[in-house]
Parts: structure tokens; sequence; C-alpha cells
């Protein structure tokens, strides 16, 4: 049997950093990690191949080669599935689907031979037990929850590594919040499910096998779900992991704004070599966190938080929302004083969306006011449902907001918040080669003469010089900044041109 992997592309948005990548050499944030961990549950005398439109194109020749072509991947990436599933479709080869994408909506790849939904781990079995017996069904799924120790090592000789600028781990899914915007909890619950402290090792010893020596994501939505055991298990093990083998990775991943109450897991984090963490801030004001049911950032005075988690030595990425019903008028300039004092540099701010299947989209449905499926990409400008502020004002206070935060002047002063406030523990042995020569080069040319903020980015970069420790680092902040201006005046570009397209057919019209 031969089978196709086919990661679908992803449009140019604040996380897909493809204007940054330019910088780097790099194609992707991200290798596939869903469809790399699919391919190792196929059985192994199998043939496959693997095919990233994030850096590849995908010929005829691979489809017609293929018996059956697996397609996954996020809500964002949608357009481009679809395209590859037409694709498909008109040279005949059979499309089993599978991910986010189709569990969220299956009704949108109804189309496709075979929808592998919910976790794979409980589902793609019985398909290949059926594909075997010659009898597979349309449709499998499960409200059945994955053993995680189940999940095997991605296989990883499927793609070029260091097409990349990070790798991935799965440690967890699932977080025992609940927000209601989020399909966290939807696609996987609400109780926390873990690998074992030796999965996680054997996944770092396959990274460093592969001569990865760079920064390694940790993919869960919320990474300290389970405190306990991070603390008395897994962290100790990846410190004794990375002292044994020198510091080769520097770890991200995603948690909740209580970390900043645990003094022991902050350190742990930091000794274990986690730079940056992502935190949904959301929003400035606890009506906001009432209305969406965000209790655990209540109470609380959000930038000691975020501070106290940088003296720990740990960059935070925050996320930010506009949008909710609660949201004053005055919650623009709120949220641009926020973040500006807080030393949150990335600060992705973006409009309420609806994902199918969450506690917000059900009401929204039942009050009348849903008006299609979230786009999967928060900061397109598109609400899928209507607000109860004025949606000229809202869409008006999002470009004020997103045009301060990203003006040269205002991001790399939340630069300089976060190095006055930023206290590193990490003792990575961060190898430089010819990649980080490219970027360098690109970075004096492109932010050093031809950037507006060459200013600013000098003064930044000469602090990294007598830093030697953070000048990587800062580097990439600047870099950051670069991709997320392009991200936004595309946007306002894009924006004028709707608006200039809708003066046309109305004067027409007339």
């Amino acid at each position: 049997m031969r089978i196709l992997l086919v990661n679908p592309d992803t449009p140019v948005t604040f996380w897909s950093l493809k204007y940054a990548l330019t910088f780097m050499g790099r194609k992707a944030v991200l290798p596939p990690l869903g469809l790399l961990t699919v391919a190792a549950m196929l059985p192994e005398h199998w043939e496959k191949k693997l095919v990233d439109l994030a850096g590849a194109d995908l010929d005829d020749q691979d489809i017609r080669w293929a018996d059956y072509v697996f397609i996954g991947g996020m809500h964002v990436q949608r357009a481009s599935a679809r395209s590859v599933i037409d694709r498909c479709h008109a040279l005949g080869a059979k499309v089993v689907a599978g991910g986010p994408m189709a569990t969220a909506a299956p009704e949108e790849f109804d189309d496709v031979d075979h929808l592998i939904l919910n976790e794979a781990e409980v589902t793609l079995p019985p398909f290949l037990r059926d594909l075997a017996a010659g009898t597979p069904q349309h449709v499998y799924q499960s409200d059945r929850w994955a053993d995680m120790h189940e999940t095997p090592v991605p296989l990883w000789e499927l793609v070029d590594v260091n097409l990349y600028a990070m790798l991935g781990v799965q440690y967890s899914r699932g977080c025992p919040f609940d927000c209601d915007f989020c399909d966290v909890t939807v696609l996987f619950g609400r109780q926390m499910r873990t690998k074992t402290t030796d999965d996680v090792v054997r996944e770092l010893d396959r990274l460093y096998t592969l001569g990865w020596r760079r920064e390694v994501f940790f993919v869960d939505d919320n990474f300290i779900g389970n405190r306990q055991k991070l603390k008395q298990e897994v962290l100790p093990a990846i410190i004794d992991w990375m002292e044994k083998h020198h510091y080769p990775f520097t770890f991200y991943t995603q948690t909740s704004i209580n970390l900043a109450d645990d003094d022991e897991l902050m350190r742990l984090l930091g000794q274990a070599g986690f730079e940056c963490v992502f935190i949904g801030i959301e929003t400035v004001g606890d009506n906001g966190f009432l209305e969406c049911h965000k209790l655990q950032n209540r109470n609380r005075d959000l930038i000691a938080c975020v501070h106290k988690i940088q003296q720990a030595g740990i960059q935070v990425q925050g996320g930010f929302i506009l949008g909710f019903d609660s949201d004053p008028p005055s919650i623009f300039d709120e949220m641009i004083e926020f973040i500006q004092r807080s030393g949150i540099a990335t600060a992705m701010v973006g409009l309420l969306a609806a994902p199918s299947g969450t506690k917000l989209y059900e009401r929204l449905a039942r009050e009348g006011r849903l008006l299609g499926k979230s786009s999967g990409n928060n900061t397109d400008g598109y609400l899928n449902f209507v607000p109860k502020m004025d949606l000229d004002e809202l869409i008006e206070g999002y470009c004020k907001v997103v045009g301060s935060l990203y003006r040269h002047d205002a991001y790399y002063e939340r630069v300089w918040q976060f190095l006055r406030v930023y206290r590193p523990l990490h003792k990575a042995n961060r190898g430089y080669g010819w990649r980080d020569v490219q970027t360098l080069v690109a970075c004096l040319y492109r932010l050093g003469i031809r950037d507006a903020g060459r200013g600013q980015f000098w003064r930044l970069l000469f602090w990294g010089l007598r830093h030697p420790r953070d000048f990587h680092r800062v580097l990439t902040l600047a870099v950051l900044g670069y991709h997320f201006r392009r991200v936004f005046a595309d946007f306002q570009a894009q924006r004028a041109l709707d608006a200039a397209e809708v003066a046309v057919s109305t004067s027409c019209e007339v």
C-alpha cells in the first residue's frame, strides 16, 4: 500500500510567521506533527511519502502514485485542503481526511472517501482493520478519549527538519478550564491526558538523534494542566536529560495564567529550558472573563502576573480578544495601555470567533446571531457572528489597537520593557550555523538599512552584542516585529481594497 500524506498550506497569518521565516531560510514554523504521528500508526511495511505544501509543491504524479491520500490540518488550512481534495477527485485518487479541520466540520468534507474523526489513536485502527478486510466505511468517529501512552513517536524521517523553525512534541491533551469560545475541550475534553515521562524522554531522544539543536515546541494547549505530574516527574526528567545532553534545546509551550501562582513550577520550567510561553489573557476586565467563563483570569493583577513569569526567566506571549458583548467603548485604549505596560512584545490581538461546537457557538446560534463558520484566523477582520458593539466601531477600534501596538516605537518599547524585567535561567548551549549568519545579514540589511525603524533596531542590536546570551533572542524579537507589521499592513490594505470595491459596486448600482 502506498500512502501520500499532504499537509495543506497555511495562509499568511499572525502565527504563520511567513515574513519572519524569509529572514531565516525556513519554510514553516512547525512540521505537521499530526500527520507524522498518523504515519507512525500505519503498517510499517506500507510505503509512505509526505508533502508539506508550506515548502513543497504537490505534483500530479505524487497523487497518481498513491493508493490513498491522507490529508489533515487546522481550520485555517481549509481552503488549501479543499483544493487538494478537488485535485485528488479529478485524478481519481481516494482521499482520507481527519484532524481538527474535519472533526469540527465533517459536513464540509463529506465528499472524501473516508473520514477519520476525533483522535486517530481511537478511530484509525478500525479503519485499517476494515481496509484490510476490504470493507472500509465512510465515517469513523468515537466519543472515547485516547490513551496518550498509545501515541507513537512521529515518523520524523518523512520530513526534512531543516525546513522548519521549530520541531514539536505533544505531552498532553485537554484543558481543565472551560472558556466558552475555545474548542480545545470540544476536541480533547477537560480531563488532562498525558504521556509518561519515558514517552517524553523517548521523543526528545529522537529529536536529538536527528541532529536538531534548536527550538522545540511542546504543542499542548495547556502544558501545566496537570501541575503535580509536571513538577514531580516530567520536568525533573527533562532537566536531567538536558543536563546530560549539554542543553541542546530551548522549549516553548502554552500555559494558563495560573503559572504565576506556582514559584516551584516556574523555577522547574526555567531549569528545564522553557524560554517562552503563550498565555491567553484575552481582555482587561473581569466582565469579559465572566462572560466567556475564563474564571482563572479573574481577580488578578494580570500585569503583575506577567512580570512575575518574565522575572522567572520565561518570556510571555499573549493572546487578546476584542468583540465580547461586555466590551465597553473604552476597551481599545485600555487594551493598548495594558499591552504596552506588560512588556508582552508578541501580542496577538484578534476578533472574537465562535468555532463550531463551542458553548459560544451554541449560544449565538440560539440568539440568532451566527453568520457562518469561523475562518480559523482571528486576525483577518472577519466575524462569524453579529456583535453587540456596532460592527464599524469594532473594526475601527481593532485597527486602532493593532496599528498602535505594531508601530516601530511602540513595539520596540515593549521589547525594552520585557528586557528590563526578564531574568533568564536557561543554560542553553545553542550552536550557530550558516543559517544564523544568513539571518543576521538579512536583518542588517532589511531592518538596519531599509526599515523605517532602523534606529530602534540598531539600539537593540548593540544591546544584544553586549549581552551575547540574549543576542539570538533580541534578533528574533526584531524579526517577529517585522512580520507582525507586515501582517497588519496587509490587513489594512485588504480592508481598503474591499471598501473601494464596495464603493464602485454601489456607484454602478446607482
